[in-house]
Parts: structure tokens; C-alpha cells; sequence
């Protein structure tokens, strides 16, 4: 079940879906839009492999990206960039959500892969973005993402708890050669 203003206001009434800084214009019809943060990050092209057969990758990641913040983010045409909310949210466990960029966005061939937030998560969402041909500039704080809330039949049994975990800010790809045979 799609969750609408009027349930969502209940779930923030109630304390049990938190959303921070809340604003109430960011409700909407069937879901919340979520602005857009300071801090990018550009993923770098580059011919170097990223061996995910080693052990500790974060060093090796983290040379893949340029990151910044700034009260207006230019993106670049034809790159990918790692982005977050400016809105720190925290799901109880019988509820997920799904993301995506606002229609407006979407018209200007700017891109972000499904992305799902999962029932127990909490933290700024952080969203891979794919730009267009043309340069764009966008302010932080601009109403950027729309995300719908479902009510699971259930609540989920094991409330998400991963390594994404009271994200703030961007957070690049977390990798352990361990961990990728497991996951």
C-alpha cells in the first residue's frame, strides 16, 4: 500500500517515520520530495582497475572521485555523480520507500538508477546522478528527489542495519573483499 499525505502525515505525527529538518511543503500527494544537499561528489574516469579481490578498497575508491560542497553544484555533462539529501530520514521496520528524481529533473535527461530505502534504515540518502548533455547548475536545497512510502504486509523481521547506517553527507562505496561474497 502507497502511503498518502494524509498517511504520511500520521507516520510524522506519530513520531514513527522521522524526516529532519522537516518542512511541511515537501509533502506531497503520495510521497515526500527531498532537497538536495552541499556535498558531491564526480566519479573520475579512469582505465585503472578497482580490484575488488583485494581486501581494504577505500583508499583505491576514494582516489575514483572528486568531492565538494557549495551553496550552487555545477554538474558537468555526461558524468556521474554521487549525491545527498539535505533531509536525514529514519524508517520504522513496515515501511520501504522508493526514490526517484523529480519529473522536472527527469525532462532535462538527468538520470538516477532505482533506488530503494529499505524498512529500519536511517540517514541522508545518498543518490548516484547521470547528467545530461549540457551542463546544469542547481542550488543545494532545491526540492531534487520525490519518495513514494510503502506499507509492507509485514513488518520486516531484520530491519536494515548495514554499513550505510546514520549516513550523513555522501558517502562513497563501502567495499571489503570479504563482504562482497556475502552480499
Amino acid at each position: 500500500m502507497i502511503l498518502s499525505d494524509f498517511d504520511l502525515r500520521a507516520y510524522l505525527n506519530s513520531g514513527r517515520l522521522r524526516i529532519e529538518p522537516f518542512s511541511e511543503d515537501i509533502i506531497r500527494e503520495n510521497g515526500v520530495d527531498l532537497r538536495l544537499g552541499r556535498g558531491y561528489c564526480k566519479l573520475i574516469e579512469s582505465n585503472n582497475v578497482l580490484d575488488l579481490t583485494k581486501g581494504e578498497l577505500a583508499e583505491d575508491i576514494k582516489q575514483r572521485y572528486v568531492c565538494k560542497e557549495s551553496d550552487v553544484i555545477l554538474l558537468e555533462p555526461n558524468s556521474r555523480y554521487l549525491l545527498h539529501t539535505l533531509e536525514y530520514i529514519s524508517l520504522p521496520p513496515e515501511l520501504m520507500a522508493f526514490v526517484e528524481i523529480r519529473s522536472t529533473f527527469a525532462r532535462l535527461g538527468l538520470l538516477i538508477p532505482p533506488t530503494i530505502i529499505d524498512g529500519g534504515f536511517e540517514g541522508q540518502i545518498t543518490i548516484e546522478l547521470l547528467t545530461t548533455s549540457f551542463p546544469v547548475r542547481i542550488p543545494a536545497g532545491t526540492r531534487f528527489l520525490h519518495v513514494v512510502f510503502a506499507k509492507l504486509t509485514t513488518p520486516v523481521t531484520k530491519p536494515y542495519r548495514g554499513k550505510y547506517q546514520g549516513q550523513r553527507g555522501v558517502t562513497l562505496p563501502i567495499l571489503k573483499e570479504s563482504r562482497m561474497k556475502n552480499e
